[in-house]
């Protein structure tokens, strides 16, 4: 479903109403419940004050992140030479580290470290391509002002939830959480074969004027 509107139908829309709009796209893009398990899964061997501290810069860095690609994201990423697609992949391949390191229980990461936690929730999982192209779909649509509100408004409610993630370890327990952290593991890694089977897709989608030539010489 395409969730996307074009200029002309935003400019019937009043003030309000896109930024309802845009409240509305960017939480349903961010997806806070998907990144609660994930971060409560992430955190689980962190102590409360280690977890509040994740929790603000999970945000933090969205926040600049998104700030920063509703700006200038089209711009940056032709900078460094980078499609949204290779972008995609990119997070697809973190992703897969990350759901190996907790369905198997063993660390990519140097022991103690907790930054993982706080820069994948951060990214690819709140600021990765669904954002960023949504953002720049926004700024096109809505303005820059109004978007950048609106995702102001939706990672405030995702830094709530984040923050209470140590009272819900708190009710369900330790022995849930390692439970269903085994479960979250393979979503993970579904949703990384998902990012990157569709940056594949639309990346040879883009080059097949190239690729097919070729393809047919090479066979030939």
């Amino acid at each position: 479903m395409d969730w996307a509107i074009s200029a002309a139908e935003a400019g019937s829309m009043s003030e309000v109403d896109s930024l309802l709009y845009a409240v509305g796209l960017l939480f349903f893009i961010f997806d806070p419940f998907a990144s609660l398990p994930i971060f409560i899964c992430l955190t689980k061997n962190s102590d409360d004050k280690e977890k509040m501290r994740s929790a603000n810069r999970a945000i933090i860095v969205a926040a600049i992140l998104f700030i920063i690609f509703t700006l200038i994201g089209t711009n940056l990423l032709g900078i460094f030479g980078v499609s949204i697609d290779a972008f995609r992949i990119a997070g697809g391949l973190v992703l897969i580290l990350m759901a190996i390191e907790i369905i198997f229980g063993f660390s990519l990461t140097k022991p103690g470290s907790t930054d993982v936690a706080w820069v994948i929730v951060a990214t690819p999982i709140l600021t990765g391509p669904g954002v960023i192209t949504t953002s720049i779909l926004l700024v096109n649509s809505v303005g820059v002002a109004i978007t950048l509100l609106a995702g102001v408004i939706a990672l405030a409610f995702t830094w709530g939830l984040l923050r209470n993630s140590v009272l819900i370890v708190r009710k369900v327990g330790p022995n849930v959480i390692e439970i269903f952290s085994k479960i979250i593991g393979l979503l993970i890694a579904a949703m990384a074969i998902e990012y990157i089977l569709n940056g594949v897709f639309n990346w040879m989608n883009l080059h097949q004027a190239i690729l097919l030539p070729n393809l047919v010489h090479i066979i030939g």
